[in-house]
């Protein structure tokens, strides 16, 4: 008895032959693999709403600001920047 794999190249030559006689015979094998596949359906479809809401608030705090000065043909170049 000798065996061998099927192949992709050899699958079509492998499921051919002759009926079985008296003769010498080769037997095709075959096995089960499961397939194992994900699909994505739609299930649920969710709606978001939104509620406009008005509302007053006193706020106060110190505000800070910051200037960059570019040296200009005017200024001092001995000035540091602010």
């Amino acid at each position: 008895m000798e065996r061998e794999p099927v192949t992709e190249a050899s699958r079509d030559t492998a499921t051919a032959g002759p009926d079985i006689t008296e003769a010498e015979h080769q037997v095709t094998l075959h096995a089960e693999r499961p397939v194992v596949e994900k699909e994505t359906v739609p299930v649920e479809r969710v709606r978001l709403g939104t509620e406009k809401v008005t509302d007053e608030h006193e706020v106060s705090e110190t505000v800070r600001k910051e200037q960059i000065e570019e040296p200009g043909p005017h200024s001092d170049p001995d000035r540091p920047a602010r």
